[in-house]
C-alpha cells in the first residue's frame, strides 16, 4: 500500500477512535501508535490494510479491553 494512501486510512482508524473512546483525536494516535494493530499495518503479510476502517477499529478495542 502506497504511503499517502496507509497515511489517509490511519489518520481515519484514529479519528474513529477518537470519537468511540470519546478521547481527543492526539489520545487516541498515542493509543493507536502503541498497538499490535500499528505494527501489523504496515506489513501486507496480515492484510489489515484491506480491513474497513471501522473492523479495525473495533480490533484495537478488543486488544484494549482484553490484553
Amino acid at each position: 500500500m502506497r504511503d499517502s494512501v496507509l497515511w489517509r486510512k490511519e489518520t481515519n482508524i484514529v479519528m474513529l477512535l477518537s470519537k468511540r473512546l470519546n478521547i481527543t483525536p492526539e489520545r487516541a494516535l498515542d493509543v493507536y501508535f502503541h498497538t499490535r494493530v500499528n505494527k501489523y499495518m504496515s506489513s501486507s503479510e496480515y492484510g489489515l490494510q484491506q480491513m474497513s476502517d471501522l473492523y479495525i477499529v473495533d480490533d484495537i478495542i478488543n486488544e484494549l479491553q482484553f490484553g
